[in-house]
Parts: C-alpha cells; structure tokens; sequence
C-alpha cells in the first residue's frame, strides 16, 4: 500500500490564556498565514480575529457537558486537512502540552507521517494567578510549586492523583479544571497535612478583561463557590502565596 503523501504540516499552537497580547510572535505569524485552523473552546474571540479571514475555521473545541468534535476525529481532521492545506494550524488555549491532549494528536500524527511541529504558549496556571496579584513561587513563601489536573481521564495510565502526597510535599498547587471536582479534591488535601486555614484563590477566565477571582479557604471556599455561582473555566492557586494578592494587587475587587 502506498504512503499518503502530505503537502501540508500541522502546528500545534498554544494561544495563551485568553489576552491577545501574551499570544507570542511565532503563533500571531501562523494564524495569519494559515490555510486553516482547528480551535479550542477556550481561544479568546480576540485571538480568532486574528486568524486570516481567508482560513478555514473550524470549532473543534471541547467543554464540560459539551463535546464539539472527538478526540479521534479531531486527530482526524488535522491529518486529512495537511493532505492538500499546507499550513494547519491547531489552536489550543494555554500550552497545548500541559493538560491539552497535544502529546496524543502530535503522536497520531507523527504515526500517520504527517509533519508536526509545537509551538508553545503562556500556560494558564502561571498567567492566571500573577494577573491576580499571585505569584506562584515566593522566596519567602515556597520552594515548591505542583500544577496538576482536577479532572482526570477515564482513559489515563493511572486511577487517580495522590492528593494526599501533593498535600505532603508541595507547598503550592495549581489545580486545572478542579472547580467541578473540589469538593471531592478539598478533604485529600486535608487528610495530607493541610489546614482549614490553607488559603485558596479561584480564578476565572485568567487574563482577559472579565477575570474575576474568589479568596478564601480550603474550610470556606466550597460554600464561597455556591453563594457566588463561580464556574468554570477557572483554575484554583492554594497555598501560602495566595495572601500575596491583597497586597500586590490591593485594589483588585474578589468576585
């Protein structure tokens, strides 16, 4: 059987946290030479705009209780869009290798013999808290700082995180997706060492002009989460470097 021949190659872009200005030169350059362009649900409308009017556009984006495309269809879609597109760009929010399923569509496609190439982005777990007045590692606060995913797949090489052993040896975490999953995620942490006291910050839609953020405790946050309907996208910042945000940004109103 003959190999398929592509004239195309796929990029796997991160497009940041939402603000279109942390988006960096090389993606701007894609997504204004590209002949099409696979997006994420998470892709600021203000990132899209940039995207050459003359582009294929196609929402490929995933979110909670919402399924645009299949992961296999998505890997797919890319392949057969570089057998006659010569430049496929497929747009991720954030980075696409951290909790964005790029390792498993750039394995596909190698697989497949297509032409991959990454191209990183600011991820949300670092962009998010310091637009909040939080810096995710202090001299004065902590030597460790552990991102981990709050909503894990029932496809993964492994049952579920050790929470207890986060709890245990890193004094910051930054939780992606875990809004929906903190009450479960919430008592781990604390059979593994950590207080009521642990303060926490929520951050919604991280960068862009509507972020708001939610200050409290790991003994106050779930009910904090109710009383304010706080939803996703967010991501949760815990540990001592949370109190940091009152003074770095003291003006900042907490939604």
């Amino acid at each position: 059987m003959n190999k398929i021949k592509y004239v195309g190659k796929v990029y796997l872009v991160g497009a940041g946290p939402g603000d279109p200005g942390l988006l960096t030169v090389k993606a701007k350059t894609l997504l204004e030479q590209a002949d099409v362009v696979l997006y994420d649900a998470l892709v600021s409308p203000e990132i899209l705009e940039i995207i050459s009017p003359y582009a294929k556009k196609i929402n490929a984006g995933k979110r909670k209780g919402r399924h645009s495309l299949p992961q296999a269809e998505t890997t797919e879609l890319l392949r057969s869009q570089a057998e006659t597109k010569a430049i496929v760009v497929r747009l991720k929010g954030g980075d696409p290798f951290v909790f964005g399923r790029g390792g498993e569509e750039m394995a596909d496609l190698v697989k497949a013999g297509v032409s991959v190439e990454v191209v990183p982005g600011i991820t949300s777990g670092i962009a998010a808290p310091a637009y909040a007045g939080i810096p995710v590692t202090h001299r004065q606060y902590n030597s460790s700082v552990t991102f981990v995913t709050g909503h894990e797949s029932t496809e993964k090489y492994r049952p579920e995180v050790n929470w207890q052993a986060i709890a245990q040896g890193s004094e910051t975490i930054v939780i992606y997706m875990g809004v929906h999953n903190l009450p479960q995620i919430i008592p781990q942490l604390l059979a593994g060492g950590m207080t009521h006291q642990t303060p926490i910050a929520m951050i919604r839609w991280g960068t862009r002009p509507d972020q708001t953020q939610l200050i409290g405790t790991l003994g106050t946050i779930v009910e904090q989460l109710q009383v304010r309907e706080f939803q996703a996208p967010a991501i949760a910042v815990i540990g001592r470097v949370v109190d940091l945000h009152s003074l770095l940004l003291p003006q900042s109103p907490d939604t």
